[in-house]
């Protein structure tokens, strides 16, 4: 039996999902695509997981869509490339919009689809060696992933276009300076420091930090009219919830809240 592309291991509340391909720079193909999705349900599912971290295995974090698989499919590649982007997009979204944060732990080059996977952490942590790049025009491609809809997001329509048109490589200190990333860290402190951000989300108000995520997705696209009536509609259930009356009773107390 081959190794799952991607590998969970669960500590104290915290997924780590690592992917496993090092020998392809971790590529994206079909048994990756369907491994992401099946674990993003299975993060999203398990209420004893609190904080995702998404990392990659050896020097790249991940190249993008397994190239050797598109050339193989010749003839068919429309159908074979459309099935695998929903594919790879399923988990792309469960990730996204599930009900605990996510951390991505960059541990080298992304490109491509790649690049889209190391910016959508809530926290997007950068080694010193990472550095990202488009990489779809130069093999008369178009981005899959949700890199269209996070580039503008993150860094601004200008920006946006200058990676998705010319491809030029992004640094991790360029990539901080911008907003594509939150921030970098030594090559050999990355696994401490992803793993202090997740557990520290992990005890926190996970609940509340899931209601924090669906504002800021649902930001993108609403009026401020529409944004201010789900701002109050989020905080006065979140007031209402274990979590606000212990937050509150904790501030009051003068003492650390005990998020369950």
């Amino acid at each position: 039996m081959s190794s799952p592309a991607i590998t969970l291991n669960v500590q104290d509340s915290v997924a780590w999902l690592t992917l496993a391909r090092p020998d392809k720079r971790n590529s994206v193909d079909p048994a990756f695509a369907l491994r992401l999705h099946e674990l993003a349900e299975r993060c999203a599912a398990d209420p004893a997981i609190r904080c995702v971290v998404l990392t990659g295995s050896g020097k790249f974090f991940c190249v993008g869509g397994d190239i050797d698989a598109f050339s193989a499919a010749g003839d068919d590649a429309e159908a074979a490339v459309g099935a695998l982007a929903r594919s790879f997009h399923a988990g792309i979204y469960r990730l996204a919009t599930m009900e605990k944060p996510l951390v991505t732990a960059i541990n080298g080059p992304a490109a491509g689809a790649g690049l889209s996977l190391a910016i959508m952490g809530d926290i997007a942590l950068a080694a010193d060696s990472a550095h990202f790049t488009s990489a779809y025009s130069a093999v008369g491609l178009t981005p899959d992933g949700g890199a269209s809809w996070w580039l503008p997001q993150l860094i601004g329509m200008r920006r946006a276009q200058e990676m998705l048109f010319t491809n030029r490589r992004i640094g991790a200190e360029e990539a901080v300076s911008i907003g594509l990333v939150t921030r970098v860290v030594p090559d050999d402190a990355l696994h401490v420091e992803a793993s202090a951000v997740a557990t520290a989300l992990a005890k926190g108000p996970v609940r509340a930090l899931a209601r924090c995520r669906a504002l800021l997705m649902e930001s993108a696209n609403a009026g401020l009219h529409d944004q201010l009536d789900r701002e109050a509609a989020s905080i006065a259930k979140s007031a209402g919830a274990v979590e606000g009356r212990e937050g509150v009773a904790a501030f009051l107390a003068k003492r650390s809240p005990h998020f369950v």
